[in-house]
């Protein structure tokens, strides 16, 4: 198929690399904008483009731009942790319309950070495969993946699983999505649940003098451990004193005094 590929960060990059790798062209990649960018160097590669087929995402409400992509006839759009929301005078580019990965078990998680929040509010993680519709990932579902939470896991390492498994599920699925053969499976809007990025802001101090569960300032705690992102903090004579927090199973932690990583004073 001819794709038109948008995308940031690592599990765009592995993505496109196996996108490639199905045999699929890549007509077209648009990126973040230095500023928002990351992974931006290996993307620009993987695609082996000219620069005149990649395109920043904040042109995309700009005619000229619309116009150049239309120019280079994509089937469908792939988007991959892409951070713009697509209009549907954009939308309307792509005949197959466009699918999106998202590392969330939706309908649970739309938007925002939802490897947090399946921590702090204890719903489903996992990853999904789904089309674009009006509104924030809601549109039909492609396939999914479910992926545990451990009890030792932080914001960070739950990401990281949730980053490989989608690349496998893309894998797994794209074959049957380009042939045809892959279900659309309708979503409830009503159900789930979802985040903007600034609602982490809420959560992210804790108030020294306010009562918490132990599972739930842990939970808290872990959910935002994620270097070199600062996470939550408390304030301390108007400084903020940030907090992150290392979780091992037993046999890790007998394994870390072995091997010298746990010092003793």
């Amino acid at each position: 198929m001819r794709v038109l590929f948008l995308g940031n960060n690592w599990m765009a990059w592995k993505i496109l690399e196996r996108l490639r790798d199905h045999g699929d062209e890549v007509v077209g990649l648009v990126i973040h904008p230095p500023s928002r960018r990351s992974y931006g160097e290996q993307l620009v590669a993987a695609a082996a483009l000219d620069a005149s087929r990649i395109f920043e995402a904040e042109g995309l409400e700009e005619r000229s731009v619309l116009r150049s992509i239309r120019e280079l006839d994509p089937e469908i759009g792939l988007s991959v942790l892409f951070g713009y929301i697509l209009r549907p005078e954009f939308l309307k580019l792509l005949p197959a319309g466009c699918v999106n990965v998202h590392p969330a078990f939706l309908p649970f998680n739309r938007g925002a950070y939802p490897n947090v929040w399946s921590i702090v509010e204890g719903t489903p993680a996992g990853v999904t495969l789904h089309y674009l519709a009006e509104s924030i990932d809601t549109g039909d579902i492609i396939a999914q993946q479910p992926v545990p939470i451990e009890p030792v896991d932080t914001g960070e390492s739950l990401y990281r699983r949730l980053e490989r498994t989608a690349v496998e599920l893309f894998d797994e699925t794209w074959a049957r999505l380009r042939a045809g053969q892959a279900p659309r499976i309708p979503q409830n809007p009503a159900a789930g649940c979802s985040h903007r990025a600034r609602d982490v802001g809420h959560i992210d101090e804790i108030e020294l003098d306010r009562a918490y569960r132990a599972r739930e300032l842990i939970d808290l705690l872990r959910a935002r451990t994620f270097p070199p992102h600062p996470g939550a903090y408390f304030r301390h004579d108007g400084r903020k004193v940030y907090l992150r927090l290392q979780l091992l199973w037993e046999d890790q932690l007998a394994e870390s005094e072995s091997d010298g990583s746990v010092h003793r004073d």
